[in-house]
């Protein structure tokens, strides 16, 4: 149980399509013994879609970690000079999230706690959602890569025939990702075979 006892900082965007899947893995964390403190962008906190209420979403991540929610900017920026985590996960990233940490920019919960956390030279882990993951954010996806202490989970196409450019995480493998980024590694491969295949159409 490598994971036993550390402090995770678990960040949702708004790709709520994925959100069955994250808090599945987000239960996973919890019974690892990890503390799970969940973020929430200011999408996240506030839309409700045919996925579900924003309400509702909020309440389950306080109900399945014990924590609650840091909802704003001001409650995210003490994470780096308080050293509250050990390390953090956005997960989904939508390529909105992707493409303004890729540039620097912190208007939301999420990205300043991704920049405070980051100040400690302490593992980031991006579990992406993206419909241009293969087009305009691909350069970003690309910078990150390349970015010290910024680690992925292994993801691959998941509508290659209609959507050709999106691309998810497998998530089954967010909590393998996150040991080896603990260890300072990048888990292998990183990209995947699709999702869902697409062969023989």
């Amino acid at each position: 149980m490598r994971l036993y006892e550390k402090r995770i900082g678990m960040a949702l965007t708004g790709s709520f399509c994925m959100y069955e899947k994250i808090y599945v893995e987000m239960k996973h964390l919890v019974e690892e013994g990890a503390k799970v403190t969940p973020i929430f962008s200011n999408h996240a906190k506030s839309i409700d879609s045919r996925f579900g209420k924003a309400e509702d979403f909020l309440k389950k991540a306080e109900e399945i970690t014990g924590n609650k929610p840091i909802l704003t900017i001001p409650e995210a920026e003490p994470i780096g000079p308080k050293n509250l985590l050990d390390i953090l996960l956005i997960a989904p990233c939508t390529g909105n999230t992707l493409a303004k940490f890729a540039n620097g920019i912190t208007d939301s919960p999420v990205l300043m706690a991704a920049k405070s956390h980051l100040r400690n030279n302490r593992p980031l882990v991006i579990s992406l959602s993206s419909n241009d993951s293969l087009s305009m954010n691909l350069k970003n996806i690309g910078v990150l890569m390349n970015t010290k202490n910024v680690y992925f989970v292994p993801f691959g196409q998941d509508s290659c025939v209609g959507k050709p450019n999106s691309m998810i995480a497998h998530t089954d493998l967010i909590l393998s990702t996150l040991e080896e980024a603990l260890e300072g590694k990048q888990i292998q491969p990183v990209i995947l075979s699709p999702i869902h295949q697409c062969f023989g159409r």
